[in-house]
């Protein structure tokens, strides 16, 4: 029996594979778990369907993830931070991840998660800093942070 899985059925099959089957196994387990459906010509469609909204959706996410990057890599695109500093250029305080993104939005209007940002501690110094995005999977950019001292 031709059926399509709808879970990840561990040595059998992947989500939206269409696999033969034993008929017992799949109507004794399958069917009646929910792991998978009848493999009919409309179930079929339906997949092919699914599967082309799945696929738009990743290229769309895809080409968003690059605009970002495009937006990013231009050379005006300069997150700048204004703190208090000691004599050897060591701030007072810290520019975390949650402080970039917030003035990412304020000054170009990017949203981003800050769980994309490759910053493995806060930003302690003045001067220039690069960090590291991850928009999308095969897609990363670098955020510009200038931190000035504060007059």
């Amino acid at each position: 029996m031709k059926v399509i899985f709808i879970k990840d059925v561990r040595g059998r099959g992947k989500r939206g594979e269409v696999k033969d089957v034993p008929d017992g196994y799949a109507q004794n387990y399958l069917l009646k778990r929910g792991l998978a459906k009848a493999a009919t010509a409309a179930n079929l469609t339906t997949l092919k369907r699914v599967a082309a909204n799945e696929e738009a959706a990743y290229a769309a996410e895809r080409a968003k993830a690059e605009e970002v990057k495009a937006l990013l890599a231009k050379d005006t695109t300069i997150i700048n931070f204004e703190s208090k500093a000691g004599t050897d250029a060591r701030l007072f305080g810290s520019i975390s991840g949650k402080k970039i993104v917030a003035a990412l939005a304020k000054q170009y209007g990017i949203e981003l998660d800050k769980r994309k940002l490759s910053l493995p501690e806060p930003i302690k110094t003045l001067g220039y800093t690069n960090v590291p995005v991850k928009l999308f999977k095969g897609v990363e950019g670098t955020i510009r942070v200038h931190v000035v001292e504060q007059a």
